[in-house]
């Protein structure tokens, strides 16, 4: 496993507000007003992106550190909407990537490309299998 401690998600009934106690971190999910909830926390899908632009700053910072690059700030836009093609439903995720530093047109491009890397990255893009848990 890959964490010490399961990630537990709790709702107490509170229509849709839902704690989260990950590791030693509260988190608050919600639904909008307009879906029923109380706009107390981002929704389910919001965190899937915010996961994913996190580990991507994540993974750029650490990149650029290491290369010593001039990368003063990194901006990570992402959306999502569910599209049909053909008779297949998908989830279509949106990313722009934003830099400020001094960086060059080729450093940029390999941190575009960099991006791609980072691990909750390759966990959306790969298989993935879920299982009951004892």
């Amino acid at each position: 496993m890959k964490f010490a401690e399961h990630i537990k998600v709790t709702n107490t009934g509170t229509h849709y507000e839902t704690k989260v106690i990950a590791g030693n971190h509260l988190l608050s999910t919600d639904e909008p007003l307009d879906h029923g909830g109380q706009d107390k926390g981002p929704t389910a899908h919001q965190m899937l992106l915010s996961a994913l632009g996190a580990c991507t700053a994540i993974t750029l910072r650490m990149y650029a550190d290491r290369k010593q690059w001039d990368l003063q700030k990194i901006h990570v836009y992402l959306n999502m909407e569910k599209v049909m093609e053909g008779t297949e439903e998908i989830t279509k995720i949106y990313q722009r990537l934003e830099f400020e530093g001094n960086l060059d047109e080729e450093q940029i491009t390999r941190l575009k490309i960099i991006s791609g890397k980072c691990p909750v990255h390759k966990t959306l893009v790969g298989k993935v299998v879920l299982e009951e848990m004892e």
